[in-house]
């Protein structure tokens, strides 16, 4: 496995026209590819528009198949260029049983498998509880040509335990696929702090479990909603790789270096020190009473 890896962040504003969509993605994906991006990861439901500001039954029929028809246009792709995609997608797994699902296509078109976003949210602009069951795969890494990646998809982001655990399972690099943003009505200060609570306690992941963190996001106004974008990549201590602009579509290319977590793991042994032993606790909903 090589060191070093590019990495390839899409940054999206999507529209209704679910084919302009993928085929806007497809171009971003070339260009990422030709910049000399290996592993390239699409925003949250990068096939439409964010369809959970409301609940609307009519919605329901974007949800496909996976593997489907987005993952069997995107095999040949990922095998033409040589890179894996990352791709997030709303998933019919049956009638009435969808998930919020991301999938993984190796640099020589193999279907991996697929993440099912596990955390779901619902509050106002983001009601995802009328759409997507809870994943009940579990926490999921990917072995592709350029390492074991670990999916999580948006409102995971703020859970240090599904990150912690796919760390623990051997991810190499935590990939966020993300779809977040602004309320129209919120005033400026409101904005920036809310967006640099999200990377905060993205980078907070990185730091914790000693590994790369992606997050990419998509941009554009929808509804009332304006989509913060600020795409980025942390490395294992934390610090900003890059990142990319609030308002306008972008294709990053960043390099990040897998062996930079073995001398962070080595020198902040934070999972050498871990008392597992004392955990359960944390099992619980909420601890009423001191543990005895």
């Amino acid at each position: 496995m090589n060191t070093n890896v590019k990495i390839g962040l899409i940054q999206l504003a999507c529209s209704e026209d679910l084919e302009q969509n993928f085929t806007n993605a497809v171009q971003k994906i070339k260009e990422a590819a030709a910049k000399g991006a290996q592993i390239i990861c699409l925003p949250e439901l990068f096939r439409s528009r964010y369809f959970c500001h409301e609940e609307n039954y009519d919605f329901f029929q974007l949800a496909e198949p996976i593997p489907g028809p987005t993952t069997e246009r995107l095999a040949p792709l990922a095998k033409e260029l040589g890179v894996v995609i990352i791709a997030s997608l709303f998933e019919k797994r049956a009638s009435g049983v969808y998930h919020n699902t991301t999938a993984v296509i190796d640099a020589d078109g193999t279907y991996l498998g697929k993440y099912r976003k596990m955390h779901i949210p619902d509050d106002p602009g983001y009601f995802e509880k009328f759409y997507f069951t809870p994943g009940d795969l579990g926490f999921k890494t990917f072995s592709t040509k350029f390492g074991k990646v670990g999916i999580l998809i948006c409102w995971d982001q703020w859970y240090p335990e599904g990150a912690r655990i796919t760390a623990l399972m051997g991810a190499d690099m935590l990939f966020f696929p993300t779809a977040i943003g602004w309320a129209l009505s919120q005033d400026d200060q409101t904005n920036q702090d809310q967006y640099q609570a999200w990377q905060v306690i993205q980078r907070s992941h990185a730091i914790a479990n000693g590994l790369p963190v992606i997050s990419v996001n998509r941009v554009g106004i929808e509804e009332e909603m304006q989509f913060w974008g600020g795409s980025f990549v942390a490395n294992p201590f934390g610090r900003l790789l890059c990142q990319a602009d609030h308002v306008k579509e972008e294709v990053v290319v960043q390099v990040i270096s897998l062996n930079q977590s073995d001398y962070y793991r080595t020198h902040w042994p934070f999972l050498r020190d871990r008392r597992i032993e004392c955990y359960q606790p944390i099992t619980k909903r909420f601890i009423d009473e001191p543990a005895s």
